[in-house]
Order: C-alpha cells, then sequence, then structure tokens
C-alpha cells in the first residue's frame, strides 16, 4: 500500500484515535462475475483492513435470489484468491435471514414499519419528486398487531408476489426520498443458492445492509458514491434498532473506463447472445476475464493504487490501465519471436546451422541469455518486407539490406512471385562478418526485423482484440449501439519453439508485435495478446 493518505485513511485514523479497531467487508452480490471495478473496491476494503492492522470479511449479499448462483459465488471466492487478498470470515445475508426477520417484527411493534398493499407502480406513483412531498399510503396507520400479523402471513405464503410488503415508517415529505417510506420487505418465490425454499420474503438491500454489518463487526463500511443518498436510511436502521456501536458508511468514487463496458447487466447480456465467448473471455472487463487475457494479478493491484482513492466520481483512460500493465510486463516478460503472416527467406550462401545467444529480457541484467537456432531459410514478418518500397523503408526491399535480430546482415537478391503477382519467397545472401556484437562488415543497415526458424518453428494462431467499446465518449446512447462487434482478430503465424514449449499461461513479449500469453487450444499453440507495444495513453486508447 502506497503511503500517501486518501480521504478515507485519514477518517479511519480519527476512528482510531478514539479507540476504534477497524473491520471492513468486501460485499459482492453473487449474480455476476466480478470487473476490474470491483478489483477497486477489494483495494479500498482488504487494503484499509491491512493497513490499519484489522480484518476483511468476504461478505456475499444474497438478498436477491432470483439472480443469484453458486456459480458466482464461486468465481468471485477465485478472483479474491487471485488477487492476492485473504478474508478472515466468510459471511452471507442468508446467514441472517432469521435475526433480520426478528428486526423487522421489532420495527412493527414499535411503529417504525407497516404492511403495505401498494403495488411497486403504486409506490413509486406515490413516493413524490425531488420538489414535491410524497403521499402516505392509506395502510401506513394499520395497528401493530394488524401489521404483525399480516407479516407473520406474508412469510407463512398467504400472498402471492407482489400483493404485499413492509415498508419502513420514516417521513413521505423528506428531501432524502429514500427515506419516504421505503419497501424493506418483499414477497419473491424463487429458489435460494443457499436457504433454498425455506423462504417466500427476502429483505431489501438497504434494509439489510446496515443489519449485516453490525452483526459482523464491521466498524467502517465503505461503499461507492452510489449509496451515498442511502446513508441517511443506513443510520435510520443502526439508531432505530440501537445498534451500539453503530458502523459508519464511508463513499468513494467507483472504478470508471473508458471503452469497457462496466454493467453487470450488459456483461450478462454479452454472455448470454453469444457476443464474447463467455464471462473469461480476454474482452471482456471481468477479473476471469483479464486472468485469461494474461494480465498480472500484480498488474492490476498496481493500478488500483495508482488509481487512487476519491470522493469524485470521474473516468480514467483505459489506456492508462494498458500502460500499467505494460510497464510491468516489460520489467517481466520473458522475449520472443514469433511472425505472423510469414514470409519464407531463403539465405542461399548459408549453410548448417548455428546457436546465437538471445536475451532473454533486457532490462533485467540477471535474466541472462538463451540459445535460438539460425538456419538457412527462415521466415519474416509479410510486413517486413517490401516489393516497391516507399521513402525511407528501412525492412527488407530488393537490393537492400536490413540485420536479422541478434543474427547477420542480409541483403535481398531476389523476390520470388506467384502467377498472381504475390510474393512467396525472398532470396538472400548474407554478409558472414556482420554477426551482433563482433560486426566488422562495415555496412550500416538501419532496419532490424525478427525471424524464426523455418526448420524448427512451430504453427500458431495468433490472436489480437480491440475493445468490446468503439469509443472512449459517445453520449446519450446505449452500449449496444458502441459495440464492436469484430473486436477479435486470428492470424496464421510461425513462432520459436520456445514459445511451444513453454507452459500455458506465461507470459511473453512478442519482439516487435506486443505481450501475448501462450495457450493451447484445440491441440495448437495460440498466442493471445495481453496489450500491445505501443504506449497510447493520453491518446484515446488503441
Amino acid at each position: 500500500m502506497a503511503d500517501t493518505a486518501n480521504f478515507i485513511w485519514q477518517i479511519v485514523e480519527e476512528d482510531k484515535a478514539n479507540g476504534s479497531a477497524v473491520k471492513t467487508r468486501f460485499p459482492p452480490e453473487p449474480n455476476g462475475y466480478l470487473h476490474i471495478g470491483h478489483a477497486k473496491s477489494m483495494y479500498v476494503n482488504f487494503g484499509t483492513a491491512a493497513r490499519y492492522g484489522g480484518t476483511c470479511n468476504l461478505f456475499f449479499d444474497d438478498t436477491n435470489p432470483s439472480k443469484e448462483k453458486t456459480e458466482f459465488v464461486d468465481a468471485i471466492r477465485a478472483d479474491i484468491a487471485w488477487l492476492g487478498y485473504q478474508w478472515d470470515k466468510e459471511v452471507y445475508a442468508s446467514d441472517f435471514f432469521d435475526i433480520i426477520y426478528d428486526y423487522a417484527e421489532r420495527l412493527i411493534m414499535s411503529g417504525k414499519a407497516f404492511v403495505c398493499d401498494y403495488s411497486a407502480e403504486e409506490i413509486k406513483a406515490t413516493r413524490g419528486t425531488l420538489t414535491e412531498p410524497g403521499q402516505e399510503s392509506p395502510y401506513r396507520n394499520r395497528t401493530a398487531e394488524e401489521n404483525l400479523r399480516l407479516f407473520r402471513e406474508m412469510k407463512a405464503g398467504k400472498y402471492a408476489d407482489g400483493e404485499k410488503c413492509l415498508r419502513a415508517k420514516i417521513d413521505m415529505s423528506s428531501p432524502n426520498i429514500n427515506l419516504r417510506d421505503p419497501v424493506i420487505y418483499r414477497i419473491l418465490r424463487a429458489t435460494h443458492h443457499r436457504t433454498g425454499d425455506k423462504w417466500c420474503i427476502y429483505p431489501m438491500y438497504d434494509y439489510a445492509h446496515p443489519i449485516c454489518d453490525y452483526l459482523q463487526g464491521v466498524t467502517h463500511s465503505l461503499c461507492t458514491l452510489e449509496f451515498e443518498d442511502h446513508r441517511p436510511l443506513y443510520d435510520w436502521v443502526g439508531v432505530t434498532l440501537g445498534f451500539a456501536p453503530k458502523p459508519r458508511q464511508i463513499e468513494f468514487a467507483r472504478l470508471s473506463m473508458t471503452n469497457l463496458v462496466m454493467s453487470k447487466r450488459y456483461l450478462k447480456k454479452l454472455v448470454a447472445d453469444g457476443s464474447v465467448h463467455g464471462w473469461d473471455d480476454p474482452r471482456m472487463p471481468t477479473l476471469a476475464g483479464l486472468r485469461n487475457r494474461g494480465i498480472p494479478a500484480a498488474a492490476i493491484n498496481d493500478f488500483c493504487e495508482r488509481a487512487g482513492v476519491a470522493k469524485a466520481n470521474s473516468e480514467c483512460e483505459i489506456s492508462y490501465f494498458e500502460a500499467v500493465v505494460r510497464d510491468y510486463l516489460n520489467a517481466h516478460a520473458p522475449r520472443a519471436m514469433a511472425v505472423v503472416d510469414p514470409l519464407k527467406v531463403v539465405i542461399t550462401n548459408y549453410e548448417g546451422e548455428e546457436e546465437i545467444d538471445f536475451s532473454i529480457n533486457q532490462t533485467d541484467e540477471n535474466a541472462g541469455t538463451r540459445k535460438v537456432k539460425f538456419g538457412r531459410e527462415l521466415y519474416i514478418e509479410r510486413s517486413d518486407f517490401a516489393l516497391e518500397a516507399p521513402p525511407k523503408y528501412y525492412r527488407l526491399k530488393p537490393d537492400g539490406y536490413v540485420r536479422l535480430k541478434n543474427a547477420y546482415i542480409i541483403h535481398c537478391d531476389e523476390a520470388v512471385t506467384d502467377e498472381k503477382g504475390e510474393v512467396v519467397e525472398v532470396r538472400c545472401s548474407y554478409v558472414p562478418d556482420s554477426h551482433s556484437g563482433a560486426d566488422t562488415s562495415g555496412i550500416k543497415a538501419k532496419g532490424v526485423i525478427h525471424w524464426v526458424n523455418a526448420r524448427t518453428c512451430a504453427d500458431a494462431v495468433l490472436k489480437q482484440y480491440d475493445h468490446l467499446l468503439r469509443d472512449a465518449d459517445y453520449a446519450g446512447q446505449d452500449f449496444s449501439e458502441r459495440m464492436n462487434t469484430e473486436s477479435e482478430h486470428v492470424f496464421h503465424a510461425k513462432a520459436e519453439p520456445y514459445l511451444a514449449e513453454a507452459p500455458d499461461g506465461e507470459a511473453f513479449q512478442l519482439l516487435r508485435t506486443g505481450y501475448y500469453k501462450k495457450c493451447t487450444e484445440n491441440g495448437m499453440l495460440c498466442l493471445s495478446e495481453i496489450v500491445s507495444l505501443k504506449d497510447n495513453f493520453n491518446k484515446g486508447g488503441k
């Protein structure tokens, strides 16, 4: 954790000075996979607890069984562990359903809650506006005894979904609409992933949230800014039920990034309609997707720390995130060579084969070198040869020189074309005394290109990705109108055997191409793009 204090830490330090211990919780709802925005919340909750010698629970808000699955619980656990965080206790809102229900009866008997027969539409229609007060429900003045009977009948399954609800009795003229007799229990017949069909009524999040925090012993409930307007209700529940000490809710700005779909609802839609290959598609901003793409967990944590914790919402450029990932991989990823859209080069005056030294990572003086086989027949990138070269073209061209990375200078003697005029082979001669590090030829080759040995190389599939959203800003339009429907690109490539022999999941810098993760798909070597080599920070992304 950085030493620079943020406003949350300043508040916590003040509370600690008054003798308060630190207990936080990371509270995902198990209704989908976590995305990079949740990494920021983990950083805040787990990081704050660690900084002050406290603990952080993993708290599953499972109050809406119609959308929650054990699959999502398992995925959330895996994501948290991947980022390196350890929770103190694993807790569920459903652990407290009996107690939460008992508290509701207590509110009823103290005249602080009532059963309402309004439908959801009627409640919305009578809530009022920012400038006009709401209208009190005609059921607001039922006796405590009648409300208790009706509430127990709701629990017993006597009424249909939506036929009745339990509302807190607060103030229909409050300037904060969240305090205008909010619903705290609704009837919902849905099988819960943990409690099965035991319940047909479920507490609303705004009601269960402060109770669950209190029962866990949470001291600081750290939430994103959308909960700021809900804090008076959070406090009302705690004060009304006599919580002492009452947890303190503090809000911070959520992580928002350009070119990314940061809506769970829409991420679900992308998975459901087949726009992506699943929750862990490398283009997805889910932590499963980022992990599958090859983004290192350490780079995500570093990004969250650099992004900081603020009180006001703002948007971070995706290119800044990519720059952080690139910095990490530049320092840690081994170097290797692969060529896209390969073009064969035959060195007509070279015989045999030799091993040349290849730097594993030139940014790490302790990384050392490895051996790469050089031979008579090679593959280069087709884009590294031009039959008719433009001015200042420093790669391979007819009667031109170029250096092969870590090897020799070659001269293009002839380009062989097919009946369509397409170049199918380039015949060259090498300069024997031009070996890298021992060049005495006197020939100055301005261009350096990478290559692979045609005899030893492996066939590979190379995948590159664009952003799921076409642009950073597209005001007023839905995600569906901004989708980049051609965000995955697949190429044929030739790769050195070092990549084929590497373990799946390892990240490499492919020279002059980008950072890629090695994997195996359908028995074939696949190189999947993690991030490009080019740094586009402050240039609007890819």
